[in-house]
């Protein structure tokens, strides 16, 4: 929870209240349901809620904006988002319902009523949402086209309307066909050597 603090130390008392609770949440919850590998608990500051954060670091969310998290997961990068962000509304989806329903447990718990989260197939969204987020879920030609008229047409960040992706390694041949793709390597805002190959990949979208 340090880390944390140390990256984002204008928290209000009640975000970090928030913050310091995931770690029980899951503890908890992944006994019953698997959503993060066991080995990765005792990181999960660093691996999952700092990870989730790092979209933070390359655009700020305004107010009234609304973020889409597909293949939510356990709720990573969304619920560390919202808690970020409790002004900007937040919508999680995963195929596999014991996720969402985790997912539905923490925010419950933390009482978060900027998240809303549905067991739903990407494809199957409606809506539009200046921004769509994810964690590594599938390969970014089969993500974009899942995102398909889910973008809304008004900009209101300084990045445009589209994808922000957390993804590690080699991403060369796989943007190749993706020309206005732009990555951010986040050991550019943490020191941490988990963060040395991580990236977050910003595709602006056109509404369809």
């Amino acid at each position: 929870m340090d880390t944390i603090k140390k990256y984002f130390p204008n928290l209000t008392a009640s975000q970090i209240t928030r913050f310091e609770k995931l770690r029980a949440l899951y503890i908890e919850w992944n006994a019953q349901i698997n959503v993060i590998s066991r080995k990765d608990i005792d990181e999960l500051y660093v691996k999952h809620v700092l990870h989730s954060l790092g979209i933070a670091k390359v655009q700020a969310f305004n107010a009234k904006a609304k973020v889409l998290d597909i293949g939510t997961g356990g709720g990573f990068p969304g619920i560390p988002l919202a808690i970020l962000y409790p002004e900007v509304d937040f919508y999680l989806v995963d195929s596999i319902g014991k996720k969402i329903k985790v997912v539905n447990e923490v925010v419950n718990a933390l009482k978060l009523t900027n998240v809303k989260a549905a067991h739903l197939r990407a494809e199957n969204v409606k809506g539009k949402f200046d921004f769509i987020v994810s964690r590594a879920v599938t390969n970014m030609d089969d993500f974009v086209k899942w995102t398909y008229n889910k973008v809304e047409k008004k900009q209101n960040h300084a990045l445009k309307n589209g994808i922000l992706y957390l993804k590690g390694g080699n991403l060369e041949e796989e943007l190749q066909k993706f020309s206005k793709a732009t990555i951010y390597n986040l050991s550019d805002y943490f020191v941490e050597g988990f963060f040395e190959t991580k990236k977050v990949v910003h595709i602006p979208l056109k509404s369809n």
